[in-house]
């Protein structure tokens, strides 16, 4: 019989189905009810959400989703789907890649119940995003493995009775082909500016500076992927810096934050190009709060030109970067004799 396509599940972290307040609100409250995004004590923190945070927060944040919405739908939909196909055309009929979202739709339980109805035991977890983080890739391996084992909720027993053999992308934050798809992005975003950036931030997004006093290794894998960045775009040490955005809450997040970077480099330099690497696909953290707010805040303090780079999204360099990891990662899955019974 035929050997059974080895199943990829992308895995991003998802957006509203609508830029409207009533589908922002479920959106919100799933992301927020996330205890690897918010470790307070859930009970009291349930209590602020519904009663402070939910009632307000959703309005205001579907009001910036109106800003970055296009005619086909979210930005990071629109390019995730891109993504999955983009992939899909370079791996072949030996792999069937499917989209799964951490919030939203379609979730990633969704997506590993399509893979496992249509047979295949050997599914690759990988995850949009390059540098580990507790509150975003160890979130992603939590809804895999619930979805998996069959697990509802914390009052339910794991129930699956057959449960597919999973790999997980590790880490790529330093992974040459990951840099090379950011080296040549950006390469041709300098080249189509029209002007000569004096400076290059990268903006990653921000966690709790206790996670990683904790022991969360993302800062770290932030500052690898900047430096290794910066050498393969031949800049020298004051022709770049990074910085840390989206913070949230009142407890002190990573530093220096980009708000205060932009000021800084508007004070000091007139021409600035800003890249977020640590995102694989536009979202209204990148289009909105970089290209928007950051724009303004730019401009505001004395800046002259300002100009955002786009993130990897579908560009041919990285679905081949993608193609090529997945391979990597699935080494000795195929030709091993695993077939259909």
């Amino acid at each position: 019989m035929a050997e059974r396509p080895i199943g990829v599940l992308v895995a991003a972290l998802g957006t509203p189905e609508a830029p409207t307040t009533a589908a922002v609100r479920p959106y919100l409250r799933e992301f927020l009810s996330d205890r690897r995004v918010v470790d307070m004590n859930p009970f009291l923190w349930q209590i602020i959400l519904r009663l402070f945070v939910l009632p307000r927060r959703p309005a205001r944040s579907a009001a910036l989703y109106r800003r970055i919405w296009t005619p086909e739908g979210s930005p990071l939909m629109v390019h995730s789907r891109a993504q999955v196909a983009g992939l899909q055309t370079r791996l072949g009929e030996g792999f069937r890649v499917v989209l799964g979202m951490r919030y939203g739709q379609p979730s990633i339980q969704s997506a590993l119940q399509t893979l496992t109805a249509e047979g295949l035991d050997r599914i690759l977890i990988f995850s949009m995003f390059p540098q580990f983080s507790s509150a975003t890739t160890a979130s992603i391996d939590d809804a895999v493995s619930r979805a998996a084992l069959g697990r509802r909720c914390p009052l339910f027993y794991e129930r699956t009775r057959y449960v597919p053999t999973l790999r997980y992308v590790p880490p790529y934050y330093d992974h040459p082909a990951y840099l090379d798809a950011l080296r040549v992005l950006l390469e041709e975003q300098r080249a189509q500016a029209d002007f000569d950036a004096d400076h290059i931030l990268f903006s990653f997004h921000g966690i709790p500076q206790r996670f990683a006093t904790e022991g969360d290794p993302y800062p770290d894998q932030c500052k690898i992927t900047a430096h290794k960045l910066a050498a393969a775009l031949g800049l020298g040490a004051e022709d770049w810096s990074l910085s840390f955005q989206s913070q949230f809450g009142r407890e002190a997040w990573l530093q220096p934050y980009t708000v205060s970077a932009l000021e800084r480099s508007a004070a000091q330099r007139k021409r600035l190009l800003v890249a977020c690497p640590g995102f694989t696909t536009d979202c209204l953290e990148t289009l909105d709060e970089i290209g928007h707010e950051g724009a303004e805040l730019f401009h505001a303090a004395g800046g002259e030109h300002y100009h955002t780079a786009p993130c990897l999204n579908a560009h041919p360099r990285w679905l081949d970067a993608m193609a090529q990891i997945v391979h990597e990662e699935t080494s000795g899955w195929r030709h091993t004799g695993a077939a259909s019974l």
